[in-house]
């Protein structure tokens, strides 16, 4: 299903019928403030497995990372976190930037790696961050790439549809995205390093 929604004023009754796919099992393709991202319910195990056979990647070594819908969820899945590091997300998010946090025990076993880490991500995106809420806990992301390496991300939410169609559930058409992933920071014991560059400038908040 391609499902047309308009950032700037989500139809309660189309973000409904994505959470209902979600609660289901369901995969959806949705936008964020950069690229396009492929994402399923956290706790649904067999769906990430099908996520991470649709990327081509085993799931031990997936850099998937979470959607929150804002900080207050941190506490739910992370370890706590240093003055310092907080009041730099609270700058910088919703933006595109992900963070790699040490992960709790609430995250599902699925995600954790031998690090035991996590990826937070909160988009300047009101559909990706509504979904999220009327969820009640986040969604995986991954980034949409393209086949072709010059272009990196497709942008195109019906080209999206029409490569994805058979093997997700739901394509949200909320406009064109960005060919730029985000920025990924980790955190891990307070030190703060760009580990890619993306969208996002870091230097602009420190």
């Amino acid at each position: 299903m391609l499902l047309k929604i308009y950032p700037e004023n989500p139809n309660p009754k189309h973000i409904k019928t994505v959470v209902e796919c979600l609660c289901d099992g369901g995969i959806v393709i949705y936008p964020t403030d950069s690229v396009y991202g492929i994402g399923c319910d956290i706790f649904k195990s067999r769906t990430v497995e099908r996520v991470a056979e649709i990327k081509g990647i085993r799931k031990q070594n997936a850099n998937f990372s979470f959607i929150c819908y804002d900080l207050s969820q941190l506490s739910d899945f992370t370890k706590p976190i240093s003055t310092t590091v907080f009041k730099l997300m609270k700058r910088t998010l919703p933006g595109p930037f992900t963070f790699i946090l040490d992960g709790n025990n609430n995250v599902p076993k699925l995600f954790q790696s031998s690090k035991k880490t996590v990826g937070i991500r909160i988009p300047d995106n009101i559909i990706a961050r509504t979904i999220v809420m009327e969820l009640g806990n986040p969604i995986m992301s991954t980034s949409v790439h393209d086949d072709d390496e010059m272009i990196g991300y497709t942008t195109d939410p019906e080209l999206i549809y029409e490569r994805y169609r058979d093997v997700v559930d739901i394509v949200i058409d909320g406009g064109y995205g960005d060919n730029e992933p985000s920025t990924v920071v980790s955190c891990i014991n307070d030190e703060i390093k760009v580990v890619r560059q993306g969208k996002g400038i870091l230097e602009d908040y420190l």
